[in-house]
């Protein structure tokens, strides 16, 4: 905007110059960003389209989303409930942040790609306005009323522009549907063969369940336990009738848990795999091609000829305007930095291979290295420097230090195994935490104070946190306990749990286990975009659960007096398993409730739900169940192994892009880092260890999606660069699989 309020007071030539700038900005940002946005490159548009992609309207659009979908807590059946008018305004000016979020994407694309955008949330908007006023006006009549459109709140999560990741993981299911399919239907084949051969074997024999109802002499009711079977959520009980009357009917049980739990099961995982697989690689080259191709996009803008063949070129100075108006953070040093891994030879001018880099390069983490004195060691010289003051250095830093706390860690599990209240347990507690504090300390002798909690030592912050928050919350609990009016545990929970988690330090000390750790913690924010997906479906079907089984089961505290608490408040549930084993908890009366049936849901097995309502009802739990668990988690499962392998693949081998090797030629980047001691070891420039060296980081870098692109990065041509694939269209729009 600035730039804009400069060209204003200038002329016309020199405006034209900022306008290109800022178009060549936006398609950087959107390439550095993975944006897909089919804009307008109109002066106003690209002006508006900056404004759009700003972190704060962003951040404000999640902040109405979530705002939006916790209105489940207050609406009916709710968990602190509110007037009808009090959640309506709240959804009203929700729905009016989005309206105006759609307006201004409306300004930024053509109008005509506006209403064929499959991201349009407008009907989404559309129909909760109308839900919402039909909604109002009967209650305000005292007629029946049900919210049809609170079904369509999560699916704001998946159509905004942002939610690129979760698209990914739809997209990753549809494409898995067709496959899934064939498996599924041999697999209900297989059930529904099992279950005729169970009504005919057993139908006949007079056997009773252990309530005494009749065993398996409804075909349906017999497809519904063996499918449940398969979750071993119902064994053994469901063949203990048959296995009590011949133990030879046992092979029928056997037989048909090896082929649908274990086999089929198996095949749904392995087809939902190589599906994943077969599409990823597609899906990953789309992206980088859509990248490289608004980078060249970038270039044309900027491009000047030099020398005598005419070659394209992005001057020094060009590029230097480029990356402060995409990154305006960054420091003169962090420009000369990026600038001297892409012209290496030091022309003063770079080509269009090395300017499509940019996008990759501004990706990588750039860290200070500085090689400062210990604190102690400014002070006081003499002491720091003495040959015990180095030999405890030296100590520190050796793996004996390590084995030592290992055992000491091992020991303390044993103590926390025992009984609390013995008093040679609690003082040990005391010794525990004093050995943990001196390891604490030992280490910040041996290491500047400021290596020793950099960003990236992960176990140094943990251990700290961990130790310093058990030595408070012990100090505390010991206090209140000999104030004699100490009653509550909920501290004593927590200096237990704390106990308990420093267990884990143990994990840091064996080198495979740190690296399967380390793996996870890597791809554990990219987990978080399938998180969103299971808060989608559970949403939904949250939001249907509540309408069908609301109020249908009541839950009593347990000093209640009520006489309905036998029965969870509910004639129907009289005598049944439901309500004898005090399952009334588990009920769909709140979104909170709901959660938590859905959770254990997992399993399919709620049979309270059918006595209270229909049978019916069991087809809720058991497309919950297909959705859930054979469809979303076997692609989870999937994610999390491709991700995994990938991450564990490039930790143990030297899978690198081309751009991270000139890094490496360059000696420009940090090649490793120590749990303690020095903050880093560098590539061979340790003498360049003077004030604020800026160096890339790789792994504070690694996503997911780089790394996947990593892996396929050599299967893309050096045709993909070419820019002259839409001559007339200069955006790249959204890329679609359906023809793959």
């Amino acid at each position: 905007v600035s730039t804009y309020q400069c060209a204003a007071k200038s002329k016309h030539p020199n405006r034209k110059y900022v306008q290109k700038f800022d178009l060549a900005t936006v398609y950087v940002s959107d390439a550095q960003y993975n944006r897909n946005i089919f804009f307008d490159t109109s002066p106003q548009a690209v002006r508006l389209y900056l404004l759009y992609n700003h972190w704060f309207m962003q951040m404000l659009v999640y902040v109405f989303i979530i705002i939006n979908l916790a209105l489940a807590l207050f609406e009916d059946p709710a968990v602190v409930p509110l007037p009808i008018w009090a959640t309506s305004t709240i959804e009203i000016i929700c729905l009016s942040a989005f309206t105006v979020r759609m307006v201004h994407y409306a300004k930024v694309i053509p109008r005509d790609k506006f209403w064929k955008d499959p991201k349009n949330i407008c009907i989404i908007v559309i129909l909760s306005f109308i839900d919402l006023t039909i909604y109002g006006a009967l209650k305000a009549t005292g007629y029946f009323a049900i919210r049809w459109s609170r079904v369509l709140r999560p699916l704001l999560l998946v159509n905004v522009t942002e939610g690129r990741q979760l698209r990914r993981a739809f997209r990753s299911i549809r494409n898995a549907l067709p496959q899934i399919s064939y498996v599924f239907f041999l697999f209900m084949f297989s059930v529904l063969v099992f279950s005729l051969m169970a009504l005919k074997l057993f139908g006949k024999r007079g056997l009773l369940t252990i309530d005494g109802s009749p065993y398996f002499t409804n075909y349906l009711d017999i497809v519904f336990d063996l499918y449940v079977l398969v979750t071993t959520a119902n064994s053994p009980d469901v063949m203990m009738p048959a296995y009590n009357y011949s133990v030879f009917f046992t092979v029928f049980f056997i037989l048909y848990i090896v082929i649908n739990t274990y086999t089929f099961m198996s095949f749904f995982l392995a087809v939902v795999y190589n599906n994943y697989k077969k599409y990823l690689k597609e899906e990953v080259r789309q992206l980088v091609k859509a990248r490289r191709f608004k980078m060249c996009r970038a270039f044309s803008l900027l491009q000047e000829t030099r020398g005598e063949g005419g070659e394209p070129v992005v001057t020094q100075a060009k590029w230097n305007h480029l990356v402060k108006l995409v990154k305006p953070n960054i420091s003169i040093a962090h420009r000369e930095l990026l600038w001297s891994v892409l012209d290496d030879q030091n022309k003063g001018h770079i080509g269009k291979i090395a300017f499509v880099q940019l996008a990759d390069l501004l990706s990588i983490q750039v860290i200070t290295v500085k090689s400062q004195p210990h604190p102690i060691q400014i002070c006081f010289p003499s002491v720091y420097n003495s040959s015990v003051s180095r030999f405890i250095r030296y100590m520190v830093r050796t793996r004996v230090f390590v084995y030592v706390y290992d055992l000491i860690i091992l020991v303390n599990a044993v103590f926390i195994g025992l009984d609390e209240e013995n008093p040679v347990v609690s003082n040990a507690e005391w010794g525990f935490l004093a050995l943990y504090m001196l390891e604490i300390i030992l280490k910040l002798y041996a290491t500047e104070p400021r290596a020793f909690f950099a960003r990236h030592h992960f176990w140094n912050w943990f251990d700290t946190i961990i130790i310093v928050s058990a030595l408070f919350g012990t100090i505390i609990n010991s206090a209140l306990k000999h104030s004699g009016g100490y009653t509550s545990r909920q501290i004593l929970d927590i200096v237990f749990i704390l106990r308990v988690v420093r267990l884990i330090r143990l994990v840091d000390s064996i080198k495979r286990f740190r690296a399967i750790i380390n793996t996870l913690i890597k791809i554990g924010p990219t987990i978080l975009t399938f998180g969103q997906l299971i808060v989608v479906v559970y949403y939904i079907f949250a939001m249907v659960g509540m309408e069908l089984f609301k109020g249908k089961v009541q839950f009593f505290e347990p000093n209640s007096t009520s006489p309905d608490q036998e029965y969870c408040g509910n004639p129907l549930l009289k005598g049944t398993t439901f309500a004898k084993l005090n399952y009334c908890k588990n009920n769909f009366n709140n979104v909170v409730s709901s959660f938590i049936v859905l959770l254990e849901l997992t399993v399919v097995n709620q049979c309270g739900f059918t006595a209270v309502t229909h049978v019916s009802a069991r087809i809720f739990f058991v497309l919950f169940h297909i959705v859930v668990v054979i469809i979303i988690i076997n692609i989870f499962v999937a994610f999390i192994l491709e991700a995994f392998l990938v991450e564990y693949t490039f930790d143990k081998s030297d899978l690198q892009t081309s751009l991270e090797k000139k890094i490496e030629e360059l000696e420009l980047n940090v090649q490793q880092y120590v749990p303690f001691g020095p903050p880093i070891k560098l590539f061979s420039i340790a003498s360049f260890l003077i004030k604020g060296l800026l160096l890339f980081y790789f792994p504070g870098s690694r996503t997911v999606d780089g790394l996947l692109q990593r892996m396929f990065e050599t299967d893309l041509r050096h045709e993909d660069f070419n820019e002259e694939e839409e001559p007339e269209n200069i955006n790249f729009s959204n890329p679609v699989f359906d023809s793959v």
